[in-house]
């Protein structure tokens, strides 16, 4: 499907990810922020933006901005709520706990809804938190939690909220562009991701893709200057595709190959069936060589998926972690807080066959075999 670069090594990573040499290749060129060419590429890439999410231009915009994914997250929980609103966050994972962070470190009014990490969020809960206090004005939940890989369920908790009237906030960092859904269906205020993810591109920039008549109410609220998401979006909108401040241009058009290569694949469809049947054949290989998941099945996303260490004394990840990369893979280390877990993501220009490889790069590298008697 795609072409293979030269890297030393290939990256099993919920992002920065494996990307396709004409992916790279579209950077080789420089571009002026303020040439009418240069936006013409900014305002194509927030036309398709609206397209995967399923929703129309007269109801629905898209600002695009600068930094990691984080910076977008922010952008939206400083930007978006009122001075007097408070903020209810679902918490199962390292991702969630980083908003409740932002939105204590620029002084918002917020609480929190854990449900641990390996539980998705209890929607009776949600139910009872939003019927007692009713100064709750914004609810926020990660899609694709990657501490664990859960998949939490959006269109359950998107009912909840809706019935009582509540901003919806998603952060759909590792899940948009490599699981398919309809923002409209969801009833999603505002959805939050990154180049470098499912779509393929490299890191730079974030995008917000929100409603047109939510994004109107931000206007004056933004805790940030460099992070104002009102004020760079309609910058984007006056001036057709201009960036407040110095924009990440080679990523920007590395972005609209990666665009053009999700439509090529097949669109999200396509790519979230890629995505699954490679983690589906991960577990299967991983399950064999004597690796257990951390979650069942049915909470498990197709993005990525953790494994507890090995419950041999003779494991060691670091060692694990350099044995791979010797044979041309990199993981991760688990970030579940109590529990000895790695994670091997499978999005990213990946197959199957790759998916084959790893598996034989994991029993080759299986050392601590060595000490079982």
């Amino acid at each position: 499907m795609y072409e293979h670069n030269q890297n030393p090594y290939m990256l099993l990573t919920p992002g920065p990810l494996t990307t396709s040499t004409t992916v790279k290749e579209t950077m080789l060129a420089d571009w002026c922020t303020w040439d009418d060419d240069y936006k013409s590429i900014v305002q194509s890439i927030r036309h398709s933006l609206l397209h995967l999410a399923d929703v129309s231009s007269e109801l629905y915009t898209t600002v695009l901005m600068q930094g990691s994914g984080t910076f977008s997250v922010e952008s939206v929980i400083g930007s978006t709520i009122p001075h007097d609103g408070k903020l209810l966050v679902l918490m199962n994972g390292a991702y969630g706990e980083r908003i409740g962070k932002i939105a204590d470190r620029l002084g918002i009014d917020w609480t929190s809804l854990p449900s641990g990490e390996t539980e998705p969020p209890d929607l009776n809960e949600l139910t009872k938190s939003l019927e007692e206090d009713a100064s709750i004005t914004h609810v926020a939940v990660v899609h694709c939690e990657t501490t664990t890989g859960m998949l939490n369920p959006i269109k359950e908790v998107s009912n909840v909220v809706k019935a009582y009237n509540k901003t919806f906030i998603v952060d759909a960092m590792s899940s948009f562009g490599g699981i398919e859904f309809s923002m409209q269906d969801l009833d999603i205020d505002f959805l939050i991701s990154s180049a470098n993810k499912c779509i393929q591109g490299v890191p730079g920039f974030g995008f917000v893709i929100s409603k047109r008549s939510s994004m109107e109410k931000c206007k004056g609220l933004a805790r940030s200057l460099s992070l104002d998401l009102y004020d760079q979006w309609v910058t984007m909108e006056e001036q057709e595709g201009k960036w407040r401040f110095t924009s990440p241009t080679h990523t920007v058009r590395a972005f609209r190959q990666a665009l053009d290569e999700l439509q090529q694949e097949g669109g999200i469809q396509a790519r979230q069936d890629r995505y699954t049947s490679n983690q589906r054949r991960l577990v299967e290989g991983m399950r064999q060589l004597g690796f257990t998941p951390l979650l069942p099945d049915e909470l498990q996303s197709p993005i990525i998926t953790p494994f507890y260490h090995p419950d041999n004394p003779g494991f060691d990840f670091e060692t694990f972690y350099k044995e791979l990369k010797l044979r041309g893979f990199v993981i991760y280390p688990g970030k579940v807080t109590n529990l000895e877990t790695f994670r091997i993501g499978n999005i990213g220009v990946i197959d199957i066959e790759d998916i084959e490889r790893l598996l034989v790069a994991v029993e080759q590298s299986m050392y601590w075999k060595q000490t079982i008697a």
